[in-house]
């Protein structure tokens, strides 16, 4: 039997603010990733394995014009690739539909903290 429980978090005003920044930055990095996936396979090219992108986005954080994602955990953005990277398997293999891009105004902000790689 597995037991499950239950938490109901009540952030303040700071705690709010940073959660948003972690989903959005988690939005970021998935749409990014599979834009790179997208623009990859129109040009003839293979797959882009997560942990090539995940090089790719570390080198990109420490650009001057992406800056703000240095104030988000690395864990982050990391396991959005891989959730960017395993839909668009999934799509080659026929398990899903192809993968849409998470928009601000209708997908719920969220994102999942990894800490095991």
């Amino acid at each position: 039997m597995v037991k499950a429980i239950k938490v109901m978090l009540i952030p303040n005003n700071v705690q709010q603010t940073k959660l948003f920044q972690y989903a959005g930055a988690s939005r970021f990095a998935y749409n990014w990733a599979l834009a790179r996936e997208k623009e990859n396979y129109e040009k003839g090219g293979r797959f882009i394995p997560d942990t090539e992108l995940r090089k790719e986005f570390t080198r990109l954080r420490n650009s001057d014009e992406y800056a703000w994602l240095l104030n988000v955990s690395n864990n982050v953005t990391k396991q959005a690739i891989k959730d960017a990277c395993s839909a668009y398997k999934n799509f080659f293999k026929g398990l899903q539909r192809y993968p849409r891009f998470k928009a601000k105004k209708k997908s719920m902000p969220k994102f999942y903290q990894d800490t095991v790689s």
